[in-house]
């Protein structure tokens, strides 16, 4: 599906700045807003960095877009969505990768006590070192 397409099958405007953060999304993971702005920009001209978090915020909100939000680290985005996989974490670089469940069927992980709550996902975050980085220490 385009994605003019996958906009108009939430209710969004198609705007050139939202098709172009889902198109830049698709191809690089795990980008923070400023640099998806960056490429937003290159390829469409002008867009404010606001309009650029609008639209993140909008994307998200309809499921277009995954927000994952490391400790320390700016909040990244990633357009993988509805599959519920995990993510690793250089704690030296900040690189981030996709992992797919651990174990078992989503959401992954179930709570010893549940404490009532029907749980749908979980949100796994694994941190170390990527290769790179434990070849320089």
């Amino acid at each position: 599906m385009d994605s003019a397409a996958q906009l108009r099958g939430v209710g969004l405007r198609v705007t050139s700045a939202r098709v172009a953060i889902l198109e830049t999304l698709r191809f690089a993971r795990h980008l923070t807003a400023e640099e998806v702005a960056g490429k937003v920009r290159d390829r469409v001209g002008h867009v404010s960095t606001q309009a650029v978090y609008e639209a993140l915020n909008a994307l998200t909100d309809t499921g277009l877009l995954r927000r994952i939000e490391p400790a320390g680290s700016p909040a990244r985005y990633e357009s993988r969505v509805g599959d519920n996989h995990h993510h690793l974490v250089c704690r030296a670089c900040g690189a981030v990768a996709d992992v797919d469940c651990a174990v078992g069927h989503a959401p992954c992980l179930e709570p010893a006590n549940a404490a009532g709550f029907a749980v749908d996902e979980a949100d796994v975050i694994y941190w170390g070192l990527c290769p790179g980085c434990q070849a320089a220490a």
